[in-house]
């Protein structure tokens, strides 16, 4: 039985105007750019080599902390994922506090601290300024790595990486980082589950030891603070941390570009929608004097919603929701330039042209001034903006010393903004907008998405979600003789209870845990369907109580969100009108039904089976081997723009002798929803009532 729940889920789920004729042939005159005035650090270094960066300001009576390990960038190879599992444990009580009394007085004092493995900060009010340091050295200087917590946090990312196994988006960051920089290269290196189980708890101390030294450390202090009492508390709490003997570390060097623009295909036959992003490596850094004429060709290019990607992809041709594109920069000459966006199947390869396209245009066509304009007035106010954080404050302060940058960069970055020009634009985006040496790597649903990505012309090479070079993917194999349709069909109804089970049972709750992808709460849902096809919805969260609905009482039918009715479309009405019963394969018309192929899901052979419902087309896959539905595909018009929807069902287990999947997976857009079924009971529960 398959629930409808995306649409309820769903609904849960610096301009400036002139007034004065402008001659537009002649480039304005910039105006004054704003003064900026930045605090210059007080300094100091401890005998370790932690080196103190403080930045007085006195506008409100709060401290932060910013502690970080200027490392060069290491690979971990086969105990890849080390220094996360050290990042989750840190920060977590100390050998002289344990976990929860540790916690609970930084909450007590209403104070923020954070750690990663390589990274530490704090913020409190300042009057609890000495305690909060205290304890952010303390828990940097004698971490509690116990193989309890160890096991604990081990567990947590297996767990993660399992729910990004289907993720579209997490293979094509993981394959296009190790396609660009090389899977041995510290920006290309990923995790997996048979690293994490390589790690030891030994391991994690060892990297502690190593690299989370004061030798190649800063911190930097700004707040309602005085230079001296800062250098006072800083020499108490960290003078006694001590630095390891130094570890050398080789820098491996990325790969080289390619030596001609070609698709990294990569099959994901789950995908919704195909990951589009266009890669090449760039040495760019922030000293560069091309620095922040890169800044604003991006800005113009996919940097923002009004840029030439996002206008084309988005604006003019409805492909996706977002079109972005970005430049990296490093000290170490490893960075990239990335453009692309997620699209819907059927328009990879138009997607995929029009993005080469528009790269094209800002190499070949001078910029227009007002495009110029709107650029660095984004620049602009968001600078401004940003100054009022005393995290940027602090980052800024950082930047000067770990990127070699002149005392006056951010004092002058307005006026080097200001000054940028369509010549620079037009000679920036040529220099490191290489398009002609770039992988565009597609994650995607190849029997879909593949025919036409081969008529563009363009070559295509093929990989798995580990970036390894494989074949070009084969969609379907001989069906064996015998197997038809109904015999698919029939075959499911055999193995889930049989006919007689299935018509016997009239009603179905289901209570479920629901994880939707990126949301930190952890709804609740209860749902009924009574036979031929009645259906509830009520989804739930601690302390909120009830906070939507989706009722259908064989008639009419509505979807609720904190109090508001949105009465069922009448194309919604009539859908939900026609359905037969609770397990839709018993009254399946023969004309309804066609065996399409026999194909592959994550390994696994399936029957892919077409289901034809007057207008309306979806497909269903059935486990070769078990008999079992493995995934559902629909595709529904929403607003003038198509959505696929795939569900994924697994964990069957047998209730009252009738089988139930009690994990779903839903897949619409960028939207993942998971439903891990608590308790599923046939018959009872249920009544009349609950459909209003």
């Amino acid at each position: 039985m398959k629930t409808k729940i995306t649409a309820l889920i769903a609904l849960f789920l610096l301009s400036i105007s002139a007034t004065a004729q402008i001659d537009r042939s002649k480039q304005p005159v910039p105006g004054p750019a704003p003064k900026i005035t930045l605090e210059k650090p007080g300094e100091f270094e401890l005998k370790n080599g932690l080196k103190v960066l403080v930045v007085e300001n006195h506008k409100l009576p709060r401290v932060s902390y910013t502690l970080t390990i200027d490392n060069k960038p290491v690979t971990e190879g086969k105990i890849a994922g080390v220094s996360s599992l050290l990042g989750s444990m840190l920060g977590n009580g100390t050998t002289n506090i344990p976990k929860d009394a540790f916690n609970e007085e930084v909450d007590f004092l209403g104070a923020r601290l954070s750690f990663g493995s390589q990274r530490a900060s704090a913020s409190s009010l300042t009057k609890y300024s000495d305690r909060i340091l205290e304890l952010m050295a303390d828990a940097a200087k004698n971490p509690l790595l116990t193989e309890e917590e160890f096991q604990k946090e081990k567990d947590k990312a297996i767990e993660g990486i399992k729910a990004n196994a289907k993720s579209v988006d997490a293979v094509a960051g993981r394959v296009g980082r190790a396609l660009s920089f090389g899977a041995n290269h510290a920006n290309g290196e990923f995790v997996t589950e048979e690293t994490l189980n390589n790690v030891t708890l030994k391991d994690v101390k060892t990297f502690y030891q190593r690299y989370f030294s004061p030798k190649n450390a800063y911190l930097v202090v700004v707040g309602d603070v005085d230079y001296k009492t800062v250098k006072k508390q800083v020499k108490k709490y960290f003078n006694d941390w001590e630095a390891p003997v130094t570890v050398e570390t080789t820098i491996v060097p990325p790969k080289d570009n390619e030596k001609y623009t070609q698709i990294n295909f990569v099959d994901m036959p789950n995908a919704v929608q195909s990951n589009i992003s266009l890669t090449s490596n760039v040495d760019l850094k922030m000293k560069d004097e091309d620095y922040h004429s890169v800044l604003i060709a991006n800005k113009i290019l996919g940097g923002g919603f009004n840029s030439y990607l996002n206008m084309n992809l988005r604006e003019e041709h409805g492909y996706t929701y977002g079109a972005r594109s970005s430049v990296g920069t490093s000290r170490y000459g490893a960075s990239r330039f990335t453009a692309g966006a997620s699209v819907r199947n059927a328009v990879t390869d138009s997607a995929v042209v029009q993005t080469l396209k528009e790269i094209n245009r800002i190499k070949t066509e001078t910029v227009s001034l007002e495009d110029l304009k709107n650029a660095k007035a984004k620049y602009v106010g968001d600078f401004v903006l940003a100054l009022e954080r005393p995290e940027t404050v602090a980052r800024y302060a950082l930047n000067i010393k770990l990127n070699d940058l002149p005392e006056d960069f951010y004092t002058t970055y307005l006026e080097k903004i200001n000054a940028v020009s369509a010549d620079d634009v037009n000679r920036v985006a040529n220099k490191y907008f290489t398009a002609e040496k770039a992988r565009v790597v597609v994650v995607g649903k190849g029997s879909d998405v593949l025919e036409n990505l081969e008529k563009t012309g363009i070559p295509i090479k093929y990989y798995d979600k580990y970036a390894n070079a494989t074949d070009k993917p084969v969609f379907s194999k001989p069906i064996p003789s015998g197997v038809t349709a109904k015999s698919v069909i029939e075959n499911y109804i055999k193995v889930v209870g049989g006919e007689a089970k299935l018509k016997a049972v009239n009603t179905v709750l289901t209570n479920a845990d629901v994880t939707i992808q990126g949301m930190p709460f952890a709804p609740k849902a209860v749902i009924k369907a009574m036979a031929p096809n009645k259906f509830s919805m009520e989804m739930t969260i601690e302390g909120m109580g009830t906070v939507a609905k989706q009722k259908f009482d064989g008639s009419n039918g509505y979807e609720e969100q904190q109090g508001r009715k949105i009465p069922m479309s009448d194309k919604e009405l009539n859908k939900k009108q026609s359905e037969k019963g609770l397990f839709p394969e018993l009254y399946y018309e023969p004309s309804s039904i066609a065996l399409e192929s026999l194909t592959n899901i994550d390994g696994v052979d399936v029957y892919k089976i077409k289901i034809t419902k007057g207008d309306d087309v979806s497909f269903r896959f059935y486990n070769v081997e078990t008999g079992l539905l493995v995934q559902t595909e629909s595709t529904e018009e929403r607003e003038g723009q198509s959505s696929t929807q795939i569900e994924n069902v697994s964990n069957y287990k047998a209730v009252d002798g009738v089988m139930f999947p009690h994990t779903q997976k839903i897949t619409a857009g960028p939207q993942i929803i998971i439903l891990n079924s608590t308790a599923v009971k046939i018959n009872e529960g249920v009544t009349e009532e609950d459909f209003k």
